[in-house]
């Protein structure tokens, strides 16, 4: 098991342990997920067993369930949360029209195929909207919560040089394009 950090002056998380709120430790991925997969699957039974369809508690169960997992989530899981509106419809909503409901034996693929994709089709809209209002939660969350640099303090930009790979220091001399440092020392 890893050993997480532990809270910092006034109780705030390291930034890549925190949820959305620094005081509060964040979830791991796969229980965000798998909250925001329960509540799918719960507004999808609602509706199914008391309208026939897909309704309006789906989509509160739905929608509340993905950005209430990027709000939870740690910082460092966040891709999974942010993939996961399309990946849920895609598989919650066939498993459970298939067990509620599953087709009589003698029907036929085409049977079949509409009575799983109706509810899909009819849930794109839903499933658009809430991978949008997902991802623009992410994205704030990716830009305020922005990892620092342990020396100084300011944000990471991927622009720092590290050592070259052969071992060498770096310096300030010029370098020859065709003979390199060496080359150019030599009389």
């Amino acid at each position: 098991m890893t050993e997480r950090a532990t809270p910092g002056p006034g109780g705030w998380w390291p930034v890549p342990d925190r949820s959305v709120l620094p005081t509060v430790l964040g979830l791991p991925p796969w229980a965000a997920v798998g909250m925001a997969a329960a509540l799918t699957a719960l507004g999808v039974c609602v509706d199914l067993f008391r309208i026939g369809a897909l309704g309006a508690v789906f989509t509160v169960c739905y929608v509340v369930g993905c950005l209430l997992a990027v709000a939870w989530v740690r910082r460092d899981g966040l891709f999974w949360t942010l993939v996961q509106p399309p990946l849920l419809v895609a598989v919650a909503v066939p498993v459970v029209v298939l067990l509620a409901g599953a087709p009589r034996p003698e029907t036929g693929i085409a049977e079949r195929a509409l009575v799983v994709g109706a509810p899909l089709v009819n849930a794109f809209p839903t499933m658009a909207l809430t991978t949008g209002l997902t991802l623009a939660a992410g994205v704030f969350r990716l830009v305020t919560q922005r990892l620092r640099t342990p020396r100084t303090g300011t944000p990471r930009t991927g622009t720092q040089r590290a050592e070259p790979r052969d071992g060498r220091k770096k310096t300030d001399e010029p370098v020859s394009p065709r003979r390199g440092p060496a080359a150019d020392a030599a009389p």
